[in-house]
């Protein structure tokens, strides 16, 4: 089978029938149509914060209608319709929570998780604080944690009356609790050391 021409990056109406057509070297996420790079392999920090969050959501979330899923996982977020050709933002978060079964199928997710983590990465940072965070919030996504492994914080993002409502800059000795998964909480003094 031939390999699929590689995309015009500077064209920024792609679709995500586009994008399943595709046979790239590299990964990448679709924006409002336009395509971004996804930064090559994480770091191992960037891993391991991934690795060790995704477990204490996974085992919170046990026997719950809840599920967890990690990156890569395509999460395609419609505006009008749910046609491939007719959808323009397929991105791939950290880990997301999805608690409406509907919105899974074979592909991944499509719809707006419940709630979504972004741990950033050198040259990553303008993708996650400006592009995603435009496009989580017009989804709805109910809340999106930012995670800066170097300074050893998150900051929380609450969907309220349709509009991101921004938690105070949570740190070291700081209990965080999501609003979304009830029951759910991490002592960040313990999750950082553990990041040692």
């Amino acid at each position: 089978m031939p390999k699929a021409e590689e995309p015009d990056f500077a064209y920024q109406n792609h679709s995500y029938a586009d994008y399943l057509e595709w046979d790239l070297d590299e990964m990448v996420e679709l924006i409002k149509g336009r395509i971004f790079k996804i930064s090559p392999g994480p770091n191992r920090l960037h891993q391991k914060i991934s690795g060790y969050l995704f477990n204490a959501f996974f085992n919170h979330l046990k026997n719950k209608p809840c599920e967890t899923y990690v990156a890569p996982f395509d999460v395609r977020l419609p505006r009008h319709s749910k046609k491939n050709e007719e959808i323009y933002t397929v991105v791939q978060p950290d880990i997301c929570v999805i608690c409406d079964p509907l919105k899974l199928d074979d592909a991944g997710c499509v719809g707006a998780p419940d709630l979504i983590v972004e741990i950033l990465s050198p040259g990553n940072n303008r993708k996650e604080l400006a592009n995603k965070y435009e496009v989580y919030e017009e989804s709805a996504v109910k809340e999106y944690w930012i995670i800066h492994p170097i300074e050893q914080t998150v900051l929380i993002y609450s969907l309220i009356e349709g509009k991101f409502r921004p938690s105070r800059l949570f740190s070291s000795g700081d209990m965080v609790q999501s609003a979304v998964i009830k029951g759910f909480q991490l002592d960040l003094e313990l999750f950082f050391k553990e990041m040692d």
